[in-house]
């Protein structure tokens, strides 16, 4: 068996980033009280990558039945990304990526596929010296199902030869979908969402370049 291709999700998986978008979620609706915090908080983390877009418009029906229009969605949006984007900008790598991207990248190819929008990705990509790496770089508004179908027809890339890596249900659900290898990147956040899984995962890149080479050499 032989991985040619990587898709990477961002948060949680390239940066330790979960935490900060959690507390920016946080933020935005503790004025509604502490109860409708938390179960902001809960939410998010059991749904990590969906998009913010879809979450904002659950969250506004759920807690004041409100069907909000696509103008609301992006004001919410752009006062959450006020609110992240230097976090995520600068949030710790998580441990060996960044030396694993350069060292495979000529050997591999690499995607990003995340539930943050596109265009704020791109940013927070380039921000951290991390673009060239990646072929290509999407998120939101499409979906990750979308995405991997997207990738795999426009660059002819072959289902068993394509692993993902995820660290929230969105990312194994589109794994699934798509018939791709999946690896998990456990952390304290997700382990409990994650306790009866029992596929492939991995703590960090140089416990993932490790199991890698044993799997797939």
């Amino acid at each position: 068996m032989n991985i040619k291709n990587i898709f990477f999700d961002f948060d949680g998986v390239i940066a330790e980033s979960v935490s900060a978008k959690t507390e920016a979620f946080k933020e935005m609706y503790l004025p509604y009280g502490e109860e409708i915090a938390k179960q902001v908080v809960k939410y998010h983390t059991i749904h990590g990558g969906v998009s913010r877009f879809e979450k904002f418009k659950y969250w506004e029906k759920k807690f004041f039945d409100k069907d909000i229009d696509d103008e609301r969605v992006n004001e919410l949006a752009k006062q959450f990304s006020n609110l992240v984007l230097d976090k995520v900008i600068n949030s710790k790598e998580v441990p060996g990526v960044n030396a694993f991207l350069r060292k495979y990248n000529n050997k591999l190819n690499f995607w990003i596929i995340t539930g943050t929008p596109t265009s704020e990705i791109e940013i927070i990509s380039e921000q951290r010296g991390i673009s060239n790496y990646f072929k290509g770089i999407h998120g939101s508004p499409k979906n990750k199902r979308y995405w991997t179908e997207n990738l795999l027809k426009k660059y002819k890339l072959k289902r068993e030869e394509t692993l993902f890596l995820g660290d929230a249900i969105t990312d194994q659900d589109a794994a699934e979908y798509s018939k791709l290898h999946f690896w998990f990147r456990e952390n304290e956040e997700n382990k409990e969402l994650f306790k009866d899984y029992k596929g492939n995962k991995f703590n960090d890149f140089f416990d993932f370049e490790e199991k890698f080479k044993k799997t797939y050499s």
